[in-house]
């Protein structure tokens, strides 16, 4: 059975930094595409990051340059880094399965405020 399970989140302030963390199971991470989705609210979900197997990442205009996305295929977790936070970047952030989600965790919130 496929699981993801993300942590990391809270409050910080604008410029501050958080990194998140999706443990997974069910699956080896390191032969599979996995995406950071978020979703503010009100708002529709926003794709945010995503990595493939053979390593390559991908980022939304809206976090190029701040955000990063890696794993440890040792320990079966995807990370975001998340540095120059903005009050927009404020959201519930998960952690998919693919480049188009398939199987989503549960969120962490992720809030950016003074």
């Amino acid at each position: 059975e496929v699981q993801l399970v993300e942590s990391g989140g809270g409050l910080v302030q604008p410029g501050g930094s958080l990194r998140l963390s999706c443990a997974a199971s069910g699956f080896t991470i390191g032969s599979s595409s996995l995406s950071w989705v978020r979703q503010a609210p009100g708002k529709g979900p926003e794709w945010v990051s995503g990595i493939i197997s053979g390593g390559s990442t991908y980022n939304a205009d809206s976090v190029k340059g701040r955000f990063t996305i890696s794993r440890d295929n040792a320990k079966n977790t995807l990370y975001l880094q998340m540095n120059s936070l903005k009050p927009e970047d404020t959201a519930v952030y998960y952690c998919t399965t693919g480049l188009v989600p398939g199987y989503w965790g549960q969120g962490t919130q992720v809030i950016v405020s003074s």
